[in-house]
């Protein structure tokens, strides 16, 4: 009731207000300490209710205290007793109303604590420490909002690394690196936490989430808690950015603290209890600092309150004012943003201020809605002290603190610590002198708390430190002010002491004057003060721990571990700035590729995307081909540019182009070296080595002059080596037949569809990337010419079309050309030659560097150079060193492209004498080089080799133009390009001085194999006659001294390459050794005693030459000798070491022949009946064959006995095989099965059964457990051998199935059929991987080449083809048989293919690797017929090749192609004027063309059949054809329709169709042996006639038959005025000369005659002729008879026909070759050095006649 009465009474008076309120306390202790001594929980319960009671009558006694304070002016609000001594209540009352104050000299001004000055780095340059992250991550994350100025400096930073994605990226992923580096460590230091979290403002929220992650794996991982883990906790939490935390965040971090916080307080000590208190409290206030929404309050608290509640009963006063601040952090954590919360952010770059007046304001807000938010419990005791029974501290807090509601102290202290952080200390002693909790003690305590941390501090300012303490000691002293407080008095002499204990230097300030206050303070003479001290050092002062505080981190290590890595990505990030820059903004056009094989496919693919798709596999080799010019490094650092662009396209692999030739000795630790040269150290190239991935862009091989597999030789992907991709780019040209072992990695399987390599050859520039480069070049150039300039050029210049498809060339066509053409010139009359483009670059480009150094600004030292080399001629002396540079390159580097040069090292060497010299240096400065360091190079290899050849020979020169060759020769030597030999004295040239110019780089390097360089020189040839009378002299001098041997090699491999054709040329003692004569005509020319060793004879055209006592030692011709058999050959095989060779014969004979000399060693016989099919066993002891006879047998090979006969088939065994370890052997037979036998035992072990017909071929896979089975079912059939089930049938083919194999990698199967076609299948899946076509009969014979890449085929064609498995294009096809192909196989190497048929010959091909040198312009299959134009100027030819083709009658150069034909095409014929061409093929139709343009003008359609035979009309109106059809139809030229059809009468094909002169006769020739003259219709002969044709005259009428005679009727009479018999074969063509005297006719007996039309007489005989000749006609020229001739060989001849006395000779004028060796009347007489088996060769090449 008393209590009920006072309390009504509060309002009116504050004195009883503040009795009431002392009396409520000491009621709520007595309440507290009878709960305790309770002994029932109703007794409990009551007494609790009643606590509450008084609880909430103390709160509203509070709030009304506060009030009337303030409304009295009273600024000290409820006063303790103890605080009021012995005046009471009274003094309380007579207070006065000054304000609360501390002297001025304490805290007198704000000292912003010292801050490092953070330069920012300039990019990719290496951090200092974290903070310089924090700070550069800081402007890039708030770029967009920053409020403040930044100096510039900063502004400058920003701007550059904005525009710097590279930077941004290395940055961001620096902080990744860190995190990844801290959590990756083990044990966690406190630098480690220190220097991540500083991290926390500054990241994203997905790097903000991985490192919270972190730090919530490190607290999980062990049961007791790390302290600095707490506190780098609370600092990670505290710098959350805005959005990063979430309220799920919050309860798992109290989820997983929780429990340990417990167990960690129960089994620690005192000072780690206080130590861990202070670290939560910490995290909790991290927590309150931040704005989390959502939150729910209880989530929150359950998790840690049994830890807080266990603190709050603690005996240490310390660890309940903890606990209590804990809980105000955590009743702060949902709240909505307070006052001290803004501050506290360090998510912005400018640190809002704390506003001190608004803050108290705030402050006193909190307090008056302390009741109203409490429902009626107080938590704080705020402005309470001590009671005057002088109870301690602690019961203070036992009694008067409760932990549910908010406090105005809490959110005091926190602002306080904003200040402090900010150094306004100024604002700091403010608030402590007038917060509204002043008096609090639990506010006193915590800014005891923070002014002893201030002191404590080493960092801090002196003064600052020293008023700290002094601020203590006021506190102390000042009992008016502070109150009396006897546990706030003794925690400040236990601070005091702890810093009196400091013995650290930077300390000794602060503890000097701790230990002087302690002094003073226990001197002062008011008496309980001294009981207070005396007390207090009787108890021993309390060494509370220290505040718990991350280091500084200024010596980062987790910084430096990841920048060690971001040292290497730095350097990364560098070269790739680097590459980037030296790529500059190139207009690039993308290349396209094609599969490297030597056949032109038309399957091109986009290369950057066929390499990116390469990258993404798991191959680890790209072999990408080119010719010089073909944009190989243009691709190569277009490709590295790429991938440096999007590195995660490329699996984070780092591109490194690496170019060859700058690397010394690459086959070793290439790249390290490439590395090193970039800039790393060797312990980044250690660590790269381990972690890093790379794409190695490996450019130029071939300059480089590798012969090693690079791949193999840095041992890359294997363990502990490199991880790497390789892409390397070489010439094509530059290849070996075993190149793929320089390039392939693995153990020596070299195979195409290896799983690990990729090939691919760049395609030439298609006409829309011409035009495209055009565009982008007039774009970025500005030349002279516009787009439109270009493409007229492109279009008329001659040549120019195929030369820009190059694009080097097109680049280098572009600079040039219109400084080329005069204005005005007619662009058809302008001839472009390669050369002749390097000519003028290299000119223009001097030129231009002349022009830029005459502006440069020199020293008079080197002004003068300069003019002394203008006035001496600056071009001629860039020229000059031009190509002395090129020539020295050459001899003293042996033609590796880069030179190094260093002043020091090379002084006086021969590098000095081009780089060491100031006019050299003018000089190098206007050239066409490059600089790079210590390195020189030309700025593109085609310029060293361009240098070289101009070196050969400079058109400039005065000497070469002045040249006059000392020949003299016998008349009549001539070559075909016009040159002749004058003179009449034999050996004149011996009395001429012949001194050698050894300067000259013929004398000294050999060419034979420079491929680059012939082909300038080649160029040069055709358009300098003096370059080539040079070469013509050096082979004449070589006659009589070798020391012109190796220049007369060179000369003559030149003049062989341009296409010089010698034709009965005296080159009787010549010494050539080692030059290249391949494809090159040697017609009737004399060899004899010349030196010829090691020279190239490859399809050389050497008919009746004489190579009587030549030195032909190790010479070449690219060919094998075929063996005859007297029998028709089944099957033939090597043995697995390719020693021995067997042949099985229709005679039932097997012989056995030694490889090394293709001699006979024994033949093995037994069978009785024809031997069908002849294996080895896999290690070449045993030999197996099948049989007609129903028997396999097994022979042993060195002996040449039978060992067993197996016998069990009851039909014609036609196919075996032996297992892969052969214990086995298959045989499959007509009897429809396939037995499995014993090798040992000679038992049938299994048979396979199931077939509905005869088995022809069988086939073990790689592994031995299954076989492959074909025949006469059409089917494919897979059988496993341990159960003898079918397990796979592969259906596709149309017919029987003759032959198959499997590929030596097992995973595809070959079979060839009935249906003309070889099938692919995929042995896994069954499916048909490819379907080859392109034999035109039944396909007998399939084999894979040992590597899996070839696939060989031969058929009832007679011929043999090569497939690329890969693409199914057909490579080569052979001809040669002259019967049916029933087997091909390989030679263990794979260099060779033998085969063998029904003409009883195994013939041994040489297998080229790629393609030659030799292309032929001329068609790809039979040449079917040849026609000159009326003017003599052109011939035109057809061929099954689809095309027809015009040629230029004097030279034989192919004018143009006319594609249209889809088949065949049989026949063709001029207009009269010669300026049309009218063809007709197997496609049905007659196609009319335009010579000029080339344009189809009609195609004129009617015929049901093939097209046989056209003719012109004399007049040009009209055209005939004729057909299979059996008819002729005339066809009107202006309208393309027919007008009329001649059929009556032919009973079968109209073979020949031809007009009369005057056109009013047309006669026929058919296979039914009638003539007609339809005119007339005069029946002239029944006979098959395959040509009929008119004379000039028209008063003849010559007729080929098929009995060997030409016939030639009188046109009035129709009687046959002569035969003319000679041929001793049907006659397939015949033709007047243009005079008519002269009648030409071919036979199938592979000669042409001549004969007089008058009398019938043969004049002369063609002959030796390689292939069968198939049609002929006359070129009219008035100044001689010229006769071309077309083979089935695809060569093209034309005959100057000169007239002897009665006989006629024919001389060779040009031959188009079809490159195949031809000896036809070859003469050896005594010939040195030749084996017997190129002797062969030669007699066999001469005798045989080829056919297609």
């Amino acid at each position: 009731m008393y209590l009920q009465n006072a309390f009504n009474a509060k309002d009116e008076d504050p004195d009883i207000a503040r009795v009431l309120y002392h009396d409520v306390e000491a009621l709520l202790s007595q309440a507290k300490k009878s709960v305790k001594q309770a002994e029932d929980q109703t007794t409990v319960k009551e007494i609790t209710n009643t606590y509450h009671e008084l609880d909430k009558l103390r709160a509203s006694l509070h709030f009304v205290s506060s009030d009337l304070a303030k409304r009295t002016g009273d600024q000290g609000g409820f006063r303790p007793l103890e605080e009021s001594g012995s005046q009471g209540i009274d003094s309380v009352r007579q207070q006065s109303d000054e304000s609360t104050v501390v002297p001025d000299y304490i805290f007198a001004q704000n000292i912003r604590p010292p801050t490092a000055e953070i330069r920012l780095p300039e990019a990719d340059e290496r951090l200092n420490n974290i903070q310089q992250l924090v700070r550069c991550l800081g402007l890039l994350k708030d770029v967009l909002s920053l409020d403040v100025i930044l100096d510039p400096a900063a502004q400058n930073w920003l701007h550059n690394t904005m525009k710097d994605t590279d930077e941004q990226g290395r940055l961001r992923e620096l902080s990744n690196d860190v995190i990844q580096a801290f959590k990756r460590r083990t044990f966690k230091d406190a630098k480690d936490i220190a220097e991540v979290v500083c991290l926390a403002p500054v990241l994203g929220n997905v790097a903000y989430q991985d490192l919270l992650g972190g730090f919530h794996s490190e607290i999980t991982r062990y049961s007791s808690l790390n302290l600095y883990q707490l506190e780098g906790l609370a600092q990670l939490i505290q710098g959350a950015h805005p959005g990063h935390l979430s309220a799920g965040n919050l309860v798992e971090i109290v989820e997983l603290l929780g429990p340990r916080l417990m167990y960690n307080h129960q089994q620690s000590l005192q000072r780690q209890r206080i130590q861990l208190a202070l670290a939560i409290s910490h995290v909790l206030d991290a927590m309150a600092d931040i704005k989390v929404t959502d939150m729910e309050f209880e989530k929150l608290h359950k998790p840690i309150s049994s830890y807080l509640d266990e603190l709050k009963t603690s005996s240490d006063p310390f660890l309940v004012y903890l606990a209590a601040y804990a809980y105000q952090a955590l009743l702060c954590v949902p709240d909505e943003e307070t006052a001290w919360q803004p501050a506290m952010s360090h998510t912005k770059s400018s640190i809002k201020s704390l506003s001190i007046r608004k803050f108290i304001t705030e402050l006193e807000n909190i307090q008056k809605r302390v009741p109203v938010a409490a429902g009626g419990v107080n938590s704080t005791n705020e402005g309470v002290g001590s009671q005057e029974s002088g109870q301690s501290f602690l019961n203070c807090l036992e009694e008067g603190l409760t932990f549910v509601q908010k406090c105005s102290w809490y959110s005091a202290l926190r602002g306080a610590d904003v200040l402090i952080r900010d150094g306004e200390l100024v604002a700091f002693k403010k608030l402590v002198c007038e917060a509204p909790c002043r008096y609090d003690p639990a506010f006193q305590w915590g800014v005891c708390q923070r002014l002893g941390e201030i002191a404590a501090d080493p960092m801090g300012d002196v003064m600052i430190r020293r008023g700290a303490i002094a601020f203590l000691g006021e506190i102390y002293r000042n009992d008016d002010v502070w109150g009396q407080q006897a546990s706030i008095k003794q925690w400040i002499l236990d601070i005091l002491a702890q810093l009196s204990l400091t013995s650290d230097e930077l300390s000794q300030m602060s503890a000097i004057a701790a230990v002087s206050l302690l002094r003073k303070l226990g001197a002062m003479e008011d008496v309980e003060k001294q009981v207070l001290y005396r007390t207090w050092k009787e108890q021993r002062p309390t060494k509370y721990p220290p505040k718990i505080a991350l280091p500084d981190p200024t010596s980062p290590s987790l910084l430096d571990c990841v920048q060690k890595g971001q040292d290497i990505k730095r350097n990364l990030c560098r070269l790739k700035k680097q590459r980037i820059r030296e790529r500059g903004n190139p207009f690039y056009i993308r290349l396209e590729a094609q599969s490297y094989h030597p056949t032109v496919s038309d399957t091109r693919f986009p290369l950057m995307d066929k390499v990116k798709e390469f990258l993404r596999s798991s191959q680890k080799v790209f072999l990408l081909l080119g010719d010089s010019g073909a944009g190989k490094s243009t691709f190569s650092r277009e490709l590295e540019f790429e991938l440096w662009r999007d590195n995660r396209s490329t699996l984070n692999r780092h591109p490194l182009y690496i170019d060859l030739p700058t690397i010394d000795r690459p086959e070793q630790d290439l790249i390290r070296k490439q590395l090193k040269e970039a800039g790393f150290s060797e312990s980044q190239i250690q660590e790269m080595k381990e972690y890093h991935k790379f794409i190695l862009i490996c450019d130029g091989y071939d300059e480089s002059q590798q012969t090693h597999n690079l791949y193999t030789s840095n041992r890359l992907n294997q363990p502990g080596e490199w991880d790497a991709q390789m892409i390397v780019t070489c010439r094509t040209e530059f290849l070996e037949p075993n190149y793929r072992s320089q390039f392939w990695p693995g153990d020596g399987n070299y195979a195409l569809g290896s799983p690990l390599v990729q090939e691919a050859v760049i395609a030439p520039f298609s006409i829309k990337q011409v035009m495209d480069y055009t565009r982008q070049y007039v774009s970025v150039h500005k030349p002279l010419w516009n787009v439109e300039d270009y493409k007229s050029a492109i279009t008329v210049i001659p040549n120019l079309s195929d030369l820009v498809t190059n694009p080097l060339l097109m680049t280098l066509s572009l600079d040039v050309l219109p400084h080329m053409v005069d204005p005005g010139q007619f662009l058809a009359d302008i001839r472009v030659y390669r050369i002749i483009l390097f000519d003028h670059f290299v000119e223009q480009w001097i030129d231009r560097g002349k022009k830029r150094l005459s502006k440069k600004e020199m020293i008079p030292q080197v002004r003068e150079s300069y003019e002394k080399l203008v006035n001496e001629g600056f071009s001629s002396n860039c020229i000059g060193y031009f190509k002395r540079l090129a020539m020295a390159i050459y001899k003293e580097q042996g033609y590796h492209p880069v030179v190094e040069y260093s002043q020091i090292i090379d002084g006086g060497s021969w590098k000095d004498a081009f780089f060491g010299r100031t006019e050299k240096q003018l000089l190098l400065e206007a050239c066409p080089l490059t600089q790079r360091g210590d390195q020189y190079r030309f700025v593109h290899q085609s310029l060293l080799e361009y240098g070289m050849a101009r070196a050969v020979f400079d058109p400039q020169e005065r000497m070469n133009r002045s040249f006059e060759p000392m020949l003299r020769r016998q008349r009549g030597m001539r070559s075909t390009s016009g040159f002749i030999i004058h003179g009449e004295e034999k050996n004149a040239v011996n009395n001429t001085e012949q001194e050698l110019n050894t300067h000259s780089p013929l004398f000294w390097r050999s060419f034979v194999d420079d491929h680059a360089v012939l082909e300038l020189l080649k160029e040069r040839v055709q358009l300098e006659p003096k370059f080539k009378e040079q070469l013509l002299a050096y082979i004449e001098y070589s006659k009589t001294d070798k020391r012109w041997s190796t220049v007369a090699a060179n000369a003559i491999t030149i003049l062989v390459q341009a296409g010089v054709q010698f034709i009965e040329t005296d080159f009787r003692g010549i010494q050539i050794p080692g030059a290249d004569l391949s494809y090159g005509v040697f017609d009737s020319v004399q060899f004899q005693d010349a030196d010829m060793r090691k020279v190239n004879f490859r399809g050389a055209w050497l008919r009746q030459t004489d190579l009587s006592r030549a030195d032909m030692t190790d010479a070449q011709f690219g060919q094998q000798p075929y063996l005859y058999q007297f029998k028709d050959v089944r099957y033939c095989v090597y043995s697995p070491d390719g020693k021995l060779f067997i042949v099985g014969l229709g005679n039932c004979r097997i012989k056995v022949y030694s490889t090394s000399g293709w001699e006979l060693v024994r033949t093995l016989e037994g069978h009785d009946r024809a031997v069908q099919r002849i294996e080895f066993s896999p290690k070449g002891e045993l030999i197996v064959s099948a049989s007609w006879d129903k028997t396999v047998r097994l022979w042993n090979v060195e002996s040449g006995k039978c060992l067993r006969t197996l016998t069990g088939h009851t039909e014609a065994v036609h196919g075996i095989a032996f297992s892969p370890h052969g214990d086995q052997v298959a045989s499959a037979s007509d009897d429809k099965t396939v037995r499995l036998w014993n090798t040992v035992t000679g038992h049938c072990v299994r048979i396979l059964s199931g077939q509905d017909y005869g088995c022809w071929c069988v086939a073990y896979s790689r592994e031995g457990n299954q076989i492959a089975s074909g025949g006469l079912s059409h089917e494919v059939r897979l059988w496993n051998i341990e159960t003898g089930e079918c397990s796979h049938v592969f259906t596709g083919h149309n017919g029987y199935v003759w032959s198959i194999a499997f590929s030596p990698q097992g995973d595809r199967l070959a079979s060839c059929s009935y249906d003309k076609t070889v099938r692919l299948w995929d042995v896994k899946t069954g499916a048909t991987f490819k379907v080859l076509s392109g034999h035109t009969r039944d396909v007998f014979a399939v084999a894979f080449s040992p590597q899996g890449d070839q696939i060989a085929s031969g058929g009832k064609d007679a011929t043999v083809r090569i497939w690329d498995v890969e693409s199914g294009m057909c490579r080569y096809v052979w001809t040669g048989h002259t019967d049916e192909v029933i087997s091909v196989v390989y030679s263990p190497k794979g260099d060779q293919v033998a085969s063998g048929g029904y003409d009883k010959a195994v013939r041994l091909w040489d297998v080229p690797f790629r393609a030659s040198r030799y292309i032929s312009s001329g068609h790809n299959r039979a040449v079917n017929m040849v026609k000159c134009s009326p003017t003599g100027v052109l011939v035109a030819t057809c061929s099954p090749d689809t095309t027809v083709r015009l040629w230029n009658g004097k030279t034989g150069v192919c004018c143009r192609t006319l594609n249209g034909h889809t088949k065949s095409v049989s026949d063709v014929a001029f207009s009269p004027h010669g300026n049309r061409v009218v063809s007709g093929g197997e496609d049905k139709e007659v196609r009319l063309w335009d010579v000029d343009t080339g344009a189809c003008r009609h195609i004129f359609k009617g015929h049901t059949e093939g097209i046989l035979s056209i003719a012109y009309s004399p007049q040009g109106n009209q055209i005939a054809s004729s057909s299979s059809d059996k008819t002729v139809r005339l066809w009107n030229v202006a309208t393309g329709e027919c007008c009329g059809s001649l059929d009556d009468g032919q009973r079968r094909k109209v073979l020949s169709v031809a007009y009369s002169p005057d056109g009013r006769f047309t006669a026929t020739g058919s296979q039914d042996r009638i003539v007609l003259q339809w005119t007339a219709g005069i029946i002239l002969d029944c006979m098959q006639v395959a040509k009929v044709v008119f004379s000039p005259q028209g008063n003849q009428l010559a007729s080929a038959g098929d009995d060997g005679s030409v016939r030639l009727w009188n046109v009035k009479t129709g009687s046959c005025c002569l035969t003319l018999d000679g041929h001793h074969a049907a006659v397939v063509s015949v033709a007047f000369s243009h005079k008519g005297d002269l009648l030409a006719s071919v036979s199938k007996d592979n000669t042409v005659r001549l004969w007089n039309a008058a009398s019938g007489l043969c004049r002369g005989e063609i002959k030796n002729f390689q292939g069968r000749v198939w049609s002929l006609d006359w070129l009219a020229t008035t100044e001689a008879d010229y006769l071309i001739t077309g083979c089935r060989d695809r060569s093209l001849l034309k005959w100057q026909i000169i007239e002897e006395g009665e006989q006629c000779r024919a001389q060779l004028c040009w031959r188009v070759t079809n490159g195949l060796l031809n000896t036809g009347g070859i003469v050896m007489e005594d010939v040195k050095g030749i084996t017997e088996l190129d002797k062969q060769v030669l007699s066999q090449r001469g005798t045989e006649n080829e056919e297609d």
